[in-house]
């Protein structure tokens, strides 16, 4: 599994869940992982917890540079920003431009049409970081950097 996936996944997990995959998976001491629980339950915030348990596992899995990474494009994200490594992808612009929907579908961003409507009226898609609503919307000539859901980009070129 890719390193940024991997990370994103372990801070996903529950902070109850945290101390079996620490238990389980992790090289530290007994006695440091209860040390550390000791510190969440007395206010330490368990995200903390949760960074050092994924940096451990993404470095024994890829390495310390690809945790790095990881944690890197994982903060970025969480800032709403655009990881640095999108795919990008040229589109050919008709007349009147390129409806939306039909982008997404051929940037490779969503499986169907259908699937960009919903993700529209579900308010998951962004155009160059601003959330669209307009189901009818066309893009026009130009670059774009196109967003479905958190994780999903493609910067768009019509031409």
């Amino acid at each position: 599994e890719a390193p940024a996936s991997m990370y994103a996944k372990l801070l996903s997990i529950s902070d109850t869940l945290m101390w079996r995959y620490f238990e389980l998976l992790s090289f530290r001491p007994l006695a440091e992982i209860a040390a550390l629980r000791t510190e969440v339950e007395a206010g330490r915030n368990p995200k903390d917890a949760k960074v050092l348990l994924a940096r451990e596992i993404v470095t024994r899995f890829h390495c310390a540079a690809d945790a790095d990474a990881a944690q890197s494009d994982f903060e970025l994200r969480a800032r709403g920003g655009v990881p640095d490594d999108i795919p990008e992808v040229a589109l050919d612009l008709p007349q009147g431009g390129l409806a939306l929907p039909a982008a997404l579908k051929q940037a490779g961003l969503v499986p169907s049409t259908a699937e960009a409507l919903r993700m529209i009226e579900q308010r998951g898609v962004r155009v160059d970081g601003a959330v669209v609503e307009d189901r009818t919307l066309r893009l026009q000539a130009g670059a774009v950097v196109l967003q479905v859901g958190k994780r999903k980009f493609a910067r768009v070129t019509l031409a």
